[in-house]
């Protein structure tokens, strides 16, 4: 990552609310979480929804409900998967500044990390195209409420692009 993206990234981060800081880490696992647990994605969907609402109470519910869907995904495995489950666990309950901006920094540092081992070298299509998601979804999630169905588009097409890559790396395996 160039200084220049990944210092507009952390910047981004660095000004983010709450609810923007929510969407930005709930991303990034939305993203990898699949290689974590195939059904994770529909796993995620009420943590969408008090992010939306920007529910702390709903947040910390869904948290949980998710962790608990999620407990044993990924057990005993290492690689990528043990980065994606760091993501889960590192999930916040709390609706908090503090907890989620460093949430949301650590999840795309894995984020980014994960679409870097997939990539021929760091800086590869893979890991570009990641970076750029990130951004356009903190400033997408910038505009409250309506901007969350923009983060979430973001985040299903991005997912959808990491399966391709890995299935395809495993049909060539």
């Amino acid at each position: 990552m160039t200084s220049a993206t990944s210092t507009g990234l952390l910047e981004l981060i660095d000004r983010a609310d709450e609810r923007s800081l929510a969407a930005a880490g709930l991303a990034c696992l939305d993203r990898c979480l699949p290689l974590l647990a195939p059904e994770g994605a529909e796993v995620l969907r009420p943590v969408w929804a008090a992010v939306a609402r920007g529910d702390g109470g709903a947040w910390g519910e869904a948290v949980g409900k998710a962790r608990a869907a999620l407990e044993g995904a990924g057990d005993g495995a290492d690689g990528v998967v043990t980065l994606v489950r760091a993501m889960l666990d590192g999930l916040p309950a709390e609706w908090a500044e503090g907890p989620l901006r460093e949430w949301a920094a650590r999840c795309s540092a894995i984020a980014l990390t994960v679409h870097g081992r997939y990539d021929a070298n760091e800086d590869g299509p893979l890991h570009a195209g990641e970076l750029r998601r990130q951004q356009a979804v903190l400033e997408a999630a910038a505009h409250g409420p309506t901007g969350l169905r923009r983060a979430r588009e973001l985040s299903t097409e991005g997912g959808r692009v990491l399966r391709a890559v890995v299935s395809r790396r495993a049909r060539t395996a």
